[in-house]
């Protein structure tokens, strides 16, 4: 058992090992998105203090900005009271969400957009 495993709650991780992980920025107390993240991903944010998560599409770990270079800075991790979700309360290098948004959660369930585009993604993402 690693050390950081040690002093980690127990965990609920679902059956394919992840848990779901909000972002949520430290200042202002906005959700910025939600991800999920395995165990490695869990030891790999406290260990360099930057948000890793696991990508369920591309079956792989990720570092949030490493392709943009929007990292989100991981002041804390907290753990709900089952155990089976995560909270990330980060400060959020530029824009959280891939489309080019400041939150991934920018629009109402009826489309209304109510967030601010932050960058332009074709100018940070190669397709």
């Amino acid at each position: 058992m690693s050390e950081s495993e040690a002093d980690t709650p127990d965990l609920a991780f679902d059956a394919q090992g992840l848990l779901p992980a909000v972002a949520q920025d430290a200042e202002s107390g906005d959700v910025l998105m939600l991800a999920y993240a395995n165990r490695e991903a869990l030891e790999r944010t406290r260990e360099t203090g930057l948000a890793h998560y696991y990508s369920r599409s591309r079956e792989e770990l990720w570092q949030k900005g490493a392709t943009s270079g929007h990292v989100q800075r991981v002041r804390e991790v907290r753990v709900d009271c089952d155990g089976d979700a995560l909270l990330y309360r980060v400060d959020q290098d530029g824009g959280a969400c891939h489309t080019g948004f400041e939150s991934c959660f920018y629009r109402t369930v009826d489309g209304e957009v109510v967030g601010n585009r932050v960058f332009d993604p074709d100018d940070v993402y190669e397709d």
